[in-house]
């Protein structure tokens, strides 16, 4: 069975135990047999084995045979969920983050209907709705380990297309061409955020840069759209696979400078914590760090405005040839014309 997540590239699920290791990536297997898409950080890819366990009550391997569904009368809400991951898979998930596992942990697998809620047209924030295994789905999974399982599978679900396959035919239909200042292109899904990053890229970057290459950009629907995982490591720069990392990073050899740039569409400034987080995770580079909130136009930077941190810098993409400098005495002076 191939394995999803290993200890390599994941600290939590390191620290679990080799049992529960296994049915992780047993539950990932399973997903992936139903066409559930797994192109996700190892956490995330974790988060959401965790909680599909828990939407059919599997605690251990054995458990897969026996699995409960919604014709079960089983059914657990997003707080139930988050106990029963804490008791039985070695986590410490805050009660209070409950919203995390209906936004991002069960969110591809209720879309594709392997998890069902149990009240559907209850409103979203209903505190009485609980989670559960599809029947349809339950069936195949009570079938796991058996011979020609995957074939099965196939049979049963011949007539529902696969999530993976309807996402990636979404992708296609609206994509956003964007050219490296080093000439090569990449292709972004389409969305208000990966415009902002191709403006980034394009506007920003041969305004600024001092002659930067890019070494890392993350997709809306690929968080590894571009990595230039050697250079960056040759930076002395943090773990790749860390969830911190910004939307871009550049650098410039001229200057020794890395660009660590934020893409804020509704979320995610450059703020007084973010910037600590951010230092202490690069307290080690080899490069000067020059951190970038960027924001498509003004509106969008006033509503962000407080959050920004000191020492900072902000692009607003409809006013290209500008910046805003949060950085006190380093540019007080005259401006000569």
């Amino acid at each position: 069975m191939k394995q999803y997540i290993s200890p390599d590239n994941s600290k939590t699920f390191k620290e679990k135990a080799p049992k529960v290791q296994k049915l992780i990536n047993a539950a990932l297997y399973i997903l992936d047999t139903f066409g559930i898409p797994l192109d996700s950080t190892p956490r995330r890819l974790e988060r959401m084995a965790l909680a599909f366990l828990a939407s059919g009550a599997i605690k251990k391997l054995e458990d897969f045979k026996n699995v409960k569904d919604l014709n079960s009368n089983y059914a657990l809400k997003t707080r139930d969920i988050i106990i029963y991951i804490n008791k039985n898979f070695g986590e410490d998930i805050s009660s209070g983050s409950y919203d995390d596992i209906r936004r991002k942990d069960l969110k591809l697998l209720t879309v594709a209907e392997v998890v069902l809620q149990s009240s559907p047209n209850s409103a979203t924030n209903d505190s009485t709705r609980g989670y559960s295994i599809n029947p349809t789905y339950a069936e195949l999974i009570r079938k796991f380990g058996s011979k020609d399982w995957e074939q099965l599978v196939s049979e049963k679900l011949k007539h529902i297309e696969p999530l993976s396959k309807k996402l990636k035919r979404e992708r296609e239909i609206a994509k956003v061409d964007v050219t490296l200042p080093s000439g090569g292109k990449l292709t972004f899904s389409a969305g208000k955020h990966n415009d902002l990053q191709k403006a980034i890229i394009e506007d920003f970057l041969p305004r600024y840069g001092y002659g930067s290459e890019v070494l890392y950009v993350g997709d809306t629907s690929n968080k590894y759209l571009y990595l230039e995982k050697e250079k960056l490591e040759a930076l002395n720069f943090f773990e790749i696979s860390h969830e911190e990392l910004p939307d871009v990073i550049a650098y410039s050899k001229k200057k020794n400078w890395l660009y660590l740039i934020e893409a804020v569409h509704s979320s995610g400034p450059i703020s007084e914590l973010r910037l600590l987080q951010l230092e202490k995770l690069t307290k080690d580079c080899n490069a000067d760090i020059v951190y970038v909130t960027a924001f498509l136009d003004r509106p969008k930077f006033r509503k962000f405005m407080t959050d920004i941190a000191w020492e900072t810098e902000v692009w607003i993409a409809d006013n290209p040839d500008h910046m805003v400098h949060f950085n006190g005495d380093k540019f007080l002076g005259p401006y000569n014309s």
